[in-house]
């Protein structure tokens, strides 16, 4: 998922801002992918995104945008997509992951 380092910008909405994220899929068994906001421990902040559940076929890239209010912009610090893998009767080893990027808080700019 890119930037490494995202940054909030102006939205078309006042007192929200916005980002634009890329995610990738470089892994042939996974077909979906659920985005998260996340604070510093680990707790869901807020957000508006067209599909917190995104489908992309393996080694394909999709573009979209994560919205936030203007308040919840210094709690927000990790953007992070989990593999979603289905559920399949086989006795075999699943391997979920999370890729995140982190916004950078004022004082580390």
């Amino acid at each position: 998922m890119t930037p490494t380092y995202p940054t909030w910008s102006v939205s078309a909405i006042s007192g929200v801002k916005k980002t634009t994220m890329e995610l990738w899929n470089a892994r042939n068994d996974v077909g979906y992918y659920e985005i998260g906001l996340f604070n510093d421990t680990w707790e869901t902040i807020p957000f508006v995104t067209n599909s917190k559940i995104i489908k992309l076929n393996y080694l394909s890239k999709t573009k979209f945008d994560i919205y936030i209010r203007e308040k919840d912009i210094e709690e927000a610090r990790y953007v992070c997509s989990v593999s979603k893998l289905r559920s399949k009767n086989e006795s075999k080893t699943l391997l979920v992951t999370r890729i995140c990027s982190k916004f950078k808080q004022a004082w580390e700019l």
